[in-house]
């Protein structure tokens, strides 16, 4: 046996020791499906999130450790839209920790803008849109989370940690995009993601088919392009695993991306595709990212994407 396939034992043993077992990952990934897909139609207006959110302080009761909303801005992140903290949820104590943060999307439409043309002020009317759903969504899965950790906050044996944060990813005057943290341990620990991008200059909110031509296959290249980006890593880091070619549990491996693959735009307009912890590595790798060189898509993207 070679010093790599005795690293890779080693890994395995350790991986299936600590981490969540392969059902727990799946009723994981199928809670996440489902809240996304009940909420992806969801529109609110941000006054009745605001509305909801005061209620909430008045009637949610104290309990030992601290609960805190706020308000905190933070800088305009683009000529359109900006950030605030919704809410801040925390709670301390031997067993259980809580650090929720809750981010709204705001749009900032400039007054110099306001009486513009009718593109213009269609494309205003449909990002306000897109942040009420994004800012729908991501209650839902905060509220939920909460709900989870003070139901299990009563068990007096378990001892549990909740995180969530959110970071503005490469905006551009072309496209904002929004990323959520969420981190779940409970005995092993579980971390996911996800992203939200609006198209600035329409206004909608932007899935993966709309970069590319009509008809044209983006699916197989960038599906290619990444299985080719982890065997080169697997062969430059032997501490670095993808179920790709795995041959031990050949069900397990990357095949091919859907429409429904989280992704995002860097600042050099790269398609990056994100995976959740557990969808195409063992969990101990946490969530990965494969960003796929302009080259690779030139001949499919939209003459208007960068």
């Amino acid at each position: 046996m070679s010093s790599r396939e005795e690293k890779w034992n080693e890994i395995r043993q350790e991986y299936h020791a600590h981490s969540m077992s392969k059902e727990q990952v799946n009723h994981m990934k199928k809670k996440i499906r489902q809240a996304k897909k009940e909420n992806r139609h969801i529109v609110r207006t941000i006054a009745s999130v605001a509305a909801a959110a005061a209620v909430a302080l008045a009637i949610l009761p104290n309990a030992s450790g601290s609960i805190a909303y706020a308000m905190s801005r933070i800088p305009i992140l683009s000529k359109w839209v900006e950030v605030v903290t919704l809410r801040d949820y925390q709670y301390e104590s031997d067993r259980n920790n809580a650090n929720i943060k809750v981010p709204e999307i705001v749009p900032q439409i400039p007054e110099e803008e306001a009486d513009s043309t009718e593109a213009r002020a269609n494309a205003q009317q449909k990002i306000q849109k897109s942040a009420e759903e994004i800012n729908a969504e991501i209650k839902t899965i905060t509220d939920q989370l909460i709900a989870e950790f003070q139901e299990y906050a009563s068990d007096q044996e378990g001892y549990q940690n909740v995180q969530t944060s959110s970071e503005v990813l490469a905006t551009t005057d072309q496209y904002f995009t929004l990323k959520l943290n969420c981190y779940q341990a409970s005995g092993s620990g579980a971390e996911w993601n996800y992203y939200y991008t609006i198209d600035l200059a329409t206004g909608e909110r932007l899935q993966l088919k709309d970069l590319f031509t009509k008809g044209s296959d983006y699916i197989t290249p960038i599906s290619e392009n990444i299985k080719q980006q982890m065997k080169t890593q697997m062969e430059e880091d032997e501490n670095v695993f993808y179920w790709v070619d795995y041959e031990d549990v050949p069900e397990w491996n990357f095949e091919a991306i859907t429409d429904e693959t989280q992704f995002y735009l860097n600042d050099r307009g790269e398609v990056v595709i994100c995976f959740n912890e557990g969808d195409v590595a063992p969990m101990y790798m946490g969530c990965v990212t494969f960003t796929i060189p302009n080259e690779a898509l030139a001949s499919r993207r939209k003459q208007d994407t960068p």
